[in-house]
């Protein structure tokens, strides 16, 4: 089982359907009042790529990619187009996106999260792929052109000196969402102008 750093085609992953996914049990009482607790405490993603598929030439890089993948067997890359960017959809990526952690005068290490807010709730997402050369980091509101590196296939920023106690560390970025196959089989049918379709081609989320 390994990981291939590779992404899936954008053009095809771009009419994909699909998002977050949560897993809650609801306890329904005697009363009608209901009990619920959350079974996960991240959300995970799933996708169905097939909706993006419209020509022959889709399905047969679709068929490619699955195969070079070993269908359920190795995870790759996918863009999620709904949500890439560490900023909103419409904005420009900016180094002060969002906070990844407080200098301590020790700590070299930090990992890319965004989060996601709606009045006092805030869940924060570990941004594990980010998109090399996207990547923008500020001290304190100012931008560093130099003296960090950040890891894409981890997302890790690691300064060469570690930032000074009280220092507000800031990132902005683009990102994927590391997925594999949830099928091991694809149902393709041909029509009579020999052009492909799939009913179906499940993609979800990896835990890293």
């Amino acid at each position: 089982m390994v990981f291939h750093e590779v992404r899936f085609p954008d053009d095809i992953s771009r009419g994909a359907r699909g998002g977050p996914e949560r897993r809650t049990q609801i306890v329904e009482l005697a009363s009608g009042d209901e009990e619920r607790n959350a079974s996960w405490a991240n959300s995970r993603r799933r996708y169905d790529v097939a909706y993006g598929i419209r020509r022959a030439d889709d399905l047969a890089a679709v068929v490619a990619f699955f195969e070079a993948r070993n269908g359920r067997l190795h995870g790759f890359r996918f863009k999620d187009w709904a949500d890439y960017k560490s900023c909103l959809p419409s904005q420009s990526v900016a180094p002060t996106d969002q906070p990844i952690g407080t200098g301590d005068g020790a700590t070299t290490t930090f990992q890319l999260v965004k989060r996601y807010a709606s009045g006092s709730q805030t869940w924060v997402r570990m941004i594990t792929k980010p998109v090399a050369g996207t990547v923008r980091v500020a001290l304190d509101g100012a931008e560093q052109l130099g003296g960090w590196s950040v890891d894409p296939t981890t997302g890790l920023v690691t300064f060469e000196s570690a930032p000074a106690a009280g220092v507000a560390i800031t990132a902005g970025f683009e990102f994927d969402v590391p997925v594999r196959f949830d099928t091991d089989a694809l149902d393709v049918t041909l029509d009579l102008e020999r052009l492909g379709s799939i009913t179906s081609i499940p993609l979800l989320e990896i835990r890293q």
